[in-house]
C-alpha cells in the first residue's frame, strides 16, 4: 500500500519540480543512490521498471525507504499494463508513470488514489488522460516535443500540468526552458545520474548534483 495519499505526491511534485529516474538490478547500489539523491535534498524518485524481477528491487528499495528515508516518496515508471500496475502499487507505489496512455492502468490507479501519469503526445491524448483522472501528464520523449508544445497548449488549457521527460538536463538554459514553459515538474535520468557517476561510486557527487539541480530550479521558479 502507498504510505502518502495523493495530494501529498502531487503537492510535493510541484514543489519539488524534479523527478529523478533510475532503474538498477543491484539492490545494494540502488539504496546508494536513493540515499544519494534524498540528502541531496530530492523527496521524490521513479523506479523504472526496466529489468527482470524489478518489482523484488522495488520492493526492497521501497522496504528501505520506509525504514531510512522516511519522507522519500517512491513511484515506478516504464508501466505497460494494469495488472504491472497493481503489482507494484502492493509493493508500496506511491505514484505509477508510463510512456503512453493507458487507461486500465488509470482505472487500476483511481481505485487505490494513487496518481498515475500516462504519456501523452497531442492535446487529445491530454485531454483523456485528464477525462480518466490524471493531474499530471508525461511529456514524452521531451526532446522531440520541446517547452514549445507546452507553451501552446497552456494557453487554451491553462490548468494542464505536463512533465516534460527525456532531453531533460540539469543545466540553466534546459531548465529555463521547460519550467518557463510551463512545465510542473521536469523528469532526469541519465544527465543526472549518469552511468560514469554509477561505475565510480561517486555517491558524494550525485548528491551535490541533486543539490545544485534543485537550487537551480528554485531559482527559475523564483524569477
Amino acid at each position: 500500500m502507498a504510505r502518502f495519499k495523493k495530494l501529498e505526491v502531487l503537492k510535493i511534485i510541484g514543489e519539488q519540480s524534479m523527478m529523478p529516474l533510475f532503474y538498477h538490478a543491484d539492490v545494494e547500489l540502488g539504496k546508494q543512490v536513493i540515499k544519494a539523491c534524498y540528502e541531496g535534498g530530492a523527496r521524490l524518485l521513479e523506479f523504472t521498471n526496466r529489468g527482470d524481477f524489478a518489482h523484488e528491487v522495488f520492493g526492497e528499495l521501497n522496504k528501505y525507504c520506509a525504514k531510512e528515508l522516511p519522507d522519500m516518496i517512491m513511484g515506478v515508471g516504464s508501466i505497460n499494463d494494469a495488472a504491472t500496475a497493481s503489482l507494484f502499487m502492493q509493493m508500496g507505489a506511491n505514484f505509477i508513470v508510463s510512456a503512453s496512455l493507458r487507461e486500465d492502468i488509470a482505472k487500476v490507479c483511481n481505485r487505490r488514489k494513487v496518481p498515475y501519469m500516462p504519456g501523452c503526445g497531442t492535446l487529445t491524448e491530454v485531454g483523456k488522460a485528464e477525462e480518466l483522472g490524471c493531474d499530471i501528464v508525461k511529456l514524452f520523449p521531451g526532446s522531440v516535443y520541446g517547452p514549445g508544445f507546452i507553451k501552446a497548449i497552456s494557453g487554451p488549457q491553462p490548468w494542464t500540468q505536463i512533465m516534460p521527460t527525456g532531453g531533460v538536463a540539469p543545466t540553466k538554459e534546459n531548465l529555463t526552458g521547460w519550467l518557463g514553459a510551463g512545465a510542473v515538474c521536469v523528469g532526469m535520468g541519465s544527465k543526472l545520474i549518469s552511468k560514469d557517476l554509477l561505475k565510480k561510486g561517486d555517491f558524494k557527487q550525485l548528491s551535490k548534483n541533486v543539490t545544485a539541480a534543485l537550487k537551480l530550479i528554485k531559482t527559475i521558479k523564483g524569477s
